[in-house]
């Protein structure tokens, strides 16, 4: 059964002024980016890159502040976050790869097992990880996807990175 919602003009349709919230921030300015991309299917993820990479700057992350790690496939990028994340060179990371459903059952293990890992990485590091890695049935699904979500995880990272610090600082 569905809630109903109030009306527009009822005091309970609106935050209460008293309850403290965390206001969204796109300001990259000064964030340390790190982004580690799988060569697997790389006209793909090199889509997702340009999108992701173009958004960044677009959010005012300076090139110098984004690291590029790259490797052979997607059960490779954990490892590699993990790594980034250790160093606390970084305020969020970002995994980008594609996985393609093909005839094998190889597809199911490496999609939840690359998702799987990175949320393993996140919790225990406490950095950010925006998940790029596009789970898809074929080479155009991934195509139409891959813009959008480069520029998805940018703006994830930058604004989980803020969050996070925003938090940290009692600000």
């Amino acid at each position: 059964m569905a809630i109903p919602k109030p009306p527009k003009n009822s005091p309970s349709a609106t935050r209460s002024e008293n309850i403290r919230e965390y206001e969204r921030s796109l300001a990259g300015e000064r964030l340390r980016i790190g982004i580690v991309m799988s060569r697997f299917n790389q006209d793909i993820v090199e889509g997702l890159l340009s999108a992701c990479t173009t958004e960044l700057g677009r959010l005012k992350v300076a090139e110098h502040d984004v690291t590029l790690a790259s490797v052979p496939g997607a059960l490779e990028i954990p490892l590699t976050l993990q790594a980034m994340a250790a160093s606390k060179r970084f305020d969020a990371l970002i995994a980008l790869g594609a996985v393609i459903r093909g005839e094998t059952y190889h597809f199911e293990i490496v999609a939840n097992d690359s998702c799987r890992a990175l949320m393993e990485v996140q919790l225990s590091s406490g950095v950010p990880i925006a998940n790029g890695i596009l789970t898809c049935e074929d080479d155009d699904q991934a195509l139409v996807r891959m813009h959008s979500k480069g520029a998805d995880c940018a703006q994830v990272a930058v604004e989980m990175a803020n969050l996070l610090r925003f938090i940290r600082e009692g600000a």
